[in-house]
């Protein structure tokens, strides 16, 4: 008879591909990752449709795009009456828990829902002596720093669950979240070493979208307090400084995945001395990607690709071959119905994702999905002005409309704001630093981008009968 795998789902938030060693992280080493990409599954063109906290969350729970689901901002809770896949593996007999961030609301009709036991932070929470919440009300106060403390959760969880049922265990961080407090064992970690500076740091972003251009995301807009955790040395030029705000910027990041990586080599050495690794899907994650200085920028958001990928690791002896790299495109969307046919259980009929289990066996399908559709709605949110825009990324190119308006309905801003587009060659131009939207070549490939993405959002069902889209001729 076979055994309903276990599950444990490790997601962080904003850790970026690239501060990952078996990404090829040139910042930073991740051996417990490491080993899992190495005894797994590394897939390589993981990405998110929102590349914000909230939204990204919910396409992961509900396989479905946020226009669905309700969640396009920070400010929109997830209705704990929607389906979720811990519902349905509930509801099929496994254990449920989730501990860490949460960030979909609390309260009525927002709690969590499909999980015996939830321990969560209200809201962003707090890397030292955090609170958690959890059911009908009940307040939580701890001493300690925030992974550790969630880690410690997980494996307390582990310890005194019903052995005679699978599990589905949700291990949620907080870090490494804005503003990047780490533990004290990593105070002084990176001290004495120099970052090295992405190949795009000093990109002036000539050619791109006025409104990308105007995005307040740079290293200036940093705060040397919460964020920097120091004054600005005086007598530094504008260029030293930049450098300086990087320099501490990229460090304090890293110290925070230092942990993360460590929450993950104490999960993995729980399974393997349990004696149950081989019978646990393990599927490392975050919500979406990050700017680690990439084109001067920190932060997230926009559809450039640093911000657009997810690293997702996969590792489940029974199936996945060691050491296995995938670059197949999948979406966030995708993780729940994948989940759901690794526990054999049947998903319901209006999931928008596809499973990705033969892709996990090491067989792409005929007509595997080749590109992907994505969409950011918080138009000009105070703290970052960045625009709303939506797109399309295929394997080799990508073309991103940058609508303008806060109502979602593009072109309505007037002729002071119009329609702005880009479009990279990603095989050329894998920094996207050359928009060739305004070039001849380039107007005959968006032309036929532009009717897939109308094809895409038709498909998705993110159709408004008053946007109608002219194909981009240029800006």
């Amino acid at each position: 008879m076979t055994t309903a795998p276990n599950f444990l789902f490790v997601m962080s938030d904003d850790h970026a591909c690239h501060a990952i060693s078996a990404y090829g992280s040139l910042l930073n080493q991740t051996p417990h990752l490491d080993r899992l990409a190495g005894e797994g599954m590394r897939f390589d063109a993981a990405f998110c449709t929102n590349s914000i906290c909230a939204p990204s969350r919910a396409a992961i729970l509900t396989g479905t795009y946020n226009h669905r689901n309700g969640v396009t901002t920070l400010d929109a809770p997830l209705d704990n009456g929607l389906w979720t896949f811990p519902q349905a593996l509930q509801a099929a007999g496994y254990q449920t828990a989730l501990f860490g961030k949460w960030h979909l609301g609390h309260g009525r009709g927002a709690d969590p829902s499909g999980f015996d036991k939830w321990r969560i932070l209200p809201g962003q929470g707090h890397y030292h002596n955090p609170v958690f919440l959890e059911a009908d009300g009940v307040v939580v106060e701890r001493g300690g720093y925030v992974t550790d403390l969630i880690t410690d959760d997980c494996i307390d969880y582990l310890d005194g669950r019903d052995r005679s049922k699978p599990f589905a265990l949700l291990c949620h961080h907080k870090a490494p979240h804005r503003s990047w407090e780490p533990a004290p064992r990593h105070f002084d970690l990176y001290d004495d070493v120099e970052m090295p500076y992405p190949p795009t740091f000093t990109d002036d972003l000539d050619g791109r979208a006025e409104v990308v251009q105007a995005v307040k995301m740079r290293m200036m807009d940093l705060d040397p307090i919460i964020d920097l955790k120091s004054p600005v040395p005086p007598g530094l030029d504008r260029e030293e400084e930049i450098r300086w705000r990087y320099q501490r910027y990229i460090k304090e990041y890293l110290r925070v995945v230092a942990a993360i990586d460590e929450s993950v080599g104490r999960l993995l050495d729980y399974l393997d001395d349990d004696g149950i690794a081989d019978n646990t899907v393990v599927v490392y994650t975050s919500d979406q990607g990050f700017f680690l200085g990439d084109h001067g920028w920190f932060d997230k958001r926009l559809m450039y690709e640093e911000s657009l990928a997810m690293p997702l690791l996969v590792r489940y002896p029974d199936m996945i071959a060691a050491q296995s790299v995938c670059d197949d495109i999948v979406v966030n969307v995708d993780f729940a119905p994948t989940i759901l046919e690794l526990a054999g259980v049947e998903p319901p009929g209006d999931l928008q994702g596809t499973s990705a289990v033969p892709l996990l066996e090491g067989n792409a399908p005929e007509g595997w999905q080749d590109s992907m559709y994505y969409r950011y709605w918080m138009h000009n949110d105070p703290s970052h002005s960045c625009p709303a825009h939506f797109g399309l990324r295929t394997r080799t190119h990508k073309l991103i409309c940058y609508y303008n308006d806060p109502m979602g309905q593009p072109g309505a801003s007037g002729p002071s704001n119009p329609v702005e587009w880009e479009l990279f060659d990603l095989v050329a131009d894998p920094h996207e630093v050359i928009n060739l939207i305004d070039t001849h070549e380039g107007r005959l490939i968006a032309a036929e981008l532009h009717q897939q993405l109308v094809e895409h959002r038709r498909r998705v069902g993110d159709v408004d009968e008053t946007i109608q889209l002219a194909p981009p001729t240029s800006n």
